[in-house]
């Protein structure tokens, strides 16, 4: 009975793969969800294990299915980064865009170092590179540019086969390294405690530490104060000392709300409503007199606004340079999918998202001037403009179809750098461009993980039968390899970014984790320093490599094709 019900299994998934693939999606993000400590392994990572595992029943994927998912993910890729990724293109950044170079040069020089002296195949050292790097984005770039290769049919099956299995194996040798490496032996070099470093850098930047000595969220807050110190000074007198930090919203004197008015004179036991920075809101208990518990007498509505930066002159500027009317402040600044600390040392970005609170409701003209100064308001953007989807790919593709010829070798951007360069180029143009109909970046986020996972599922159920021999094959090298490419341009950079850069520990460590794209990485630095100061080393480094990984892999397999034995 038992064999009856798995041939029939095995018949359901050959006749329809499409089912094969959502099985994998199903397993893989269930795997993927396992944590173990600080490592988790992702959805996409699960999926190609699960993949991989279904695969062992000869199922068959059509390489147009395969290609569908793949160009969503690219397209998908290249249009949310491209505002960040050519923000972070100045001088100022230049310094941090080293990792990435750093890594780029490393990582390639090893894989390479590797195929010659174990001849490896083009597909087995391109897995090796997306899979140590942990950056799932190559495995795609690789079997798109081996598709192109003048090899049979069966070949190009078998590299690409061996892409994703390479790939597998060194992700989760390369994974676990990086998150221990960062969170862990890298702050022990250092001589450094992580928390206390990170924590001194938040004060540094404005930043509030609670009573427990855990850093306090970077969000606008309203206190309550019964006036005793403060008594007998203006509103203006105290707004000139809270400057922007924050705002006197409310006034109630014997449970009557008063009329708010630069001019108007407190009294003892005056029950005044601040709204602003939590830190400068926490500050004015010593001038103004005791919080008040109870505050359902004394509430405000705020007006929320977001903006994206558009001004030049603001970027590297500090938050608190920004020149916003009296009652509106900066609640979070989203820099690509980072929420970064809203400090008043938070350094800005041309294409940051500011969340702004106006503390005056309905005071519509505040839009007007302060917009005009700083970018443009983002308008509520639920629908989608699939048309941008559909002319990114095309052209793409059609730029993916040239060549270059260098030293003999052919070079050619494929159909997904050519997809990806130009997805960059029209987010950078959308996010210019607020008012136009564009994609909204929750469909943004699902054709990327969708489209990835989808790939990926394709790839590894086509990969499955011969995966268990490139394993036998290499054995522990693969993981071993996998172990020492992440290790080694990670600790190239913090050489560099310690003697030489000067950074602080949390933005090192966090520009590591984030030129090796590693997010789990960045979570376990989080952690281990408290807070969220790690983001200001990540957020530039992830821009940049998040692009310049997936095209290094064309690169990888053109380079290790030219080193094969004739």
């Amino acid at each position: 009975m038992s064999g009856t019900l798995i041939s029939f299994i095995t018949q359901t998934l050959q006749t329809v793969p499409g089912l094969a693939i959502f099985l994998a999606l199903t397993l893989g993000y269930a795997i993927g969800q396992i944590r173990l400590g600080p490592i988790q392994l992702g959805g996409v990572c699960g999926t190609l294990i699960a993949a991989l595992l279904i695969g062992q029943l000869n199922i068959p994927v059509d390489a147009d299915i395969k290609n569908i998912f793949f160009m969503l993910f690219i397209f998908a890729l290249g249009y949310s980064g491209g505002p960040q990724f050519f923000a972070n293109l100045n001088a100022k950044n230049i310094q941090l865009g080293l990792f990435c170079l750093i890594e780029v040069v490393v990582v390639l020089g090893l894989v390479l170092t590797a195929t010659v002296v174990m001849h490896l195949d083009p597909g087995t050292a391109a897995g090796m590179m997306a899979g140590a790097a942990t950056e799932s984005a190559v495995v795609g770039t690789a079997t798109d540019a081996i598709s192109r290769l003048d090899l049979p049919a069966s070949e190009i099956i078998r590299l690409q086969g061996n892409v994703v299995t390479a790939y597998s194996i060194t992700y989760i040798c390369g994974l676990i390294t990086i998150v221990i490496v960062t969170s862990q032996i890298f702050p022990l070099l250092l001589r450094t405690n992580l928390r206390v470093d990170a924590e001194k850098l938040w004060v540094e930047m404005g930043g509030q530490i609670d009573t427990e000595g855990i850093s306090a969220l970077p969000t606008v807050v309203g206190r309550v104060y019964r006036l005793e110190a403060g008594a007998g000074k203006t509103v203006a007198d105290l707004q000139q000392r809270l400057e922007q930090g924050s705002s006197i919203v409310r006034v109630q004197r014997h449970g009557r709300t008063l009329a708010l008015s630069p001019s108007l004179r407190l009294r003892r036991n005056d029950q005044v409503l601040l709204v602003g920075y939590r830190g400068t809101v926490i500050e004015m208990a010593r001038i103004l007199g005791s919080e008040v518990a109870d505050t359902n007498s004394l509430t405000a509505a705020l007006d929320t606004y977001h903006v994206i930066l558009l001004e030049p002159t603001m970027a590297n500027r500090e938050l608190r340079d920004l020149e916003l009317p009296t009652g509106v402040h900066v609640a979070a600044v989203l820099r690509g999918d980072a929420m970064l600390p809203a400090l008043p040392a938070t350094r800005l970005q041309v294409h940051d998202v500011l969340q702004i609170y106006d503390t005056n409701p309905g005071r519509a003209p505040m839009a007007a001037p302060v917009l005009s100064k700083i970018g443009k308001m983002m308008p509520d953007k639920l629908a989608s403009n699939l048309a941008i989807v559909g002319l990114v790919i095309a052209l793409g593709t059609w730029l993916g179809s040239f060549k270059l010829n260098i030293g003999g070798i052919d070079f050619s951007a494929g159909t997904g750098g050519g997809v990806l360069i130009v997805g960059l180029v029209m987010g950078w143009y959308h996010a210019r461009r607020a008012d136009l109909h564009s994609v909204n970046a929750d469909a943004l986020t699902l054709l990327k993980d969708l489209g990835l996972a989808g790939f990926i599922a394709g790839v590894g159920l086509s990969s499955g039968p011969q995966a268990l021999s490139l394993i036998m094959q290499y054995g522990i090298t693969l993981p071993l390899l996998g172990v020492a490419i992440a290790i080694i341009p990670a600790s190239v950079s913090l050489v560099v970014g310690h003697f030489w850069l000067k950074l602080r520990a949390p933005v090192l460590l966090g520009a590591i984790a984030g030129q090796q794209c590693s997010t789990p990485a960045l979570s376990a630095i989080q952690n281990a320093c408290g807070n969220s100061t790690p983001l200001l080393g990540y957020t530039i480094t992830y821009a940049i490599s998040n692009v310049v990984l997936p095209l290094m892999g064309p690169l990888i397999v053109g380079l290790a094709s030219s080193l094969q034995p004739l």
